[in-house]
């Protein structure tokens, strides 16, 4: 039972329903093992349907300790993505391109996907948040068009949580066969934390990574500052540039772990920390 219910005797929490059949929805709230969020909701959830009927109640104290998201390597990303089945793989890979959240992925079409171009439109964003548009890479692409087009939709009519249950299970599997116990932490979610944060420490500019995440607030978005600023501190912000126009030079600079920049009058420029 968490803390704040400790010592509120079972009257409290019952009155003003002792009478009522409506008196067992506070004591089940009180004595499920839930996390501080979930109990947090559901007494907000509780509160909204009394105001709805007219009555209220006095509801316990409820306080969520927020906690920094956990940040997994790339490397452990893509050992999940190779050990997962076709579908799921396709999944993952859009998560960590787009910072989509799971159900905005879930109800992708295949209208959205501009194939030639390799763009994704979210035109169904979740908790308000804006649409968006990405630019993907010929991989996702790739990996997307080998997908069955059985539906409408891009990972097919089931809902969200049955995706996350399919993934958890795999995911455990990998996990054990890696014998890598960080792979366990990796949600559908953690990618979209992973991605801003890379974005932030790619580009030093929030209010990109504010848009490409689809926030209409700023303050959902200055978290990644710390984390970005935590996890990269002990690596220096120089740089060694090189440029290459031809297969051969880009696949040299590419082997020794140079990231491509942009490219300007046919030139391709790539840079890697000192």
């Amino acid at each position: 039972m968490a803390r704040e219910y400790v010592g509120i005797p079972y009257q409290a929490l019952l009155s003003p329903f002792e009478n009522s059949p409506q008196h067992i929805v506070p004591v089940v709230i009180a004595k499920q093992k839930w996390s501080e969020a979930r109990r947090h909701n559901a007494i907000a959830c509780y509160t909204l349907f009394l105001r709805m009927i007219g009555r209220t109640w006095n509801p316990p104290k409820c306080y969520v300790t927020h906690k920094l998201p956990f940040i997994p390597t790339e490397q452990d990303i893509d050992a999940l993505i190779a050990g997962c089945g076709r579908k799921t793989a396709t999944l993952l890979q859009l998560l960590k391109e787009t910072a989509m959240r799971v159900g905005e992925a879930s109800e992708l079409e295949w209208i959205n996907i501009d194939f030639e171009n390799r763009t994704i439109t979210v035109n169904r964003p979740e908790k308000n948040s804006n649409p968006r548009i990405f630019k993907v890479s010929s991989k996702l692409i790739s990996m997307i068009n080998a997908l069955s087009r059985i539906s409408r939709k891009v990972f097919g009519d089931s809902p969200a949580c049955y995706k996350k249950t399919t993934y958890y299970i795999t995911r455990k599997s990998i996990a054990k066969k890696l014998q890598n116990p960080r792979l366990l932490e990796i949600s559908f979610h953690t990618l979209r934390h992973w991605k801003a944060t890379m974005l932030y420490h790619q580009t030093k500019d929030i209010l990109y990574v504010m848009r490409f995440l689809g926030h209409k607030s700023i303050n959902n978005t200055l978290l990644y500052i710390q984390l970005a600023e935590t996890i990269f501190k002990e690596q220096s912000d120089e740089f060694t540039v090189k440029t290459a126009n031809t297969p051969e030079g880009i696949k040299q600079l590419l082997e020794v772990g140079f990231e491509y920049v942009c490219d300007k009058d046919e030139i391709l420029y790539f840079r890697k920390r000192r």
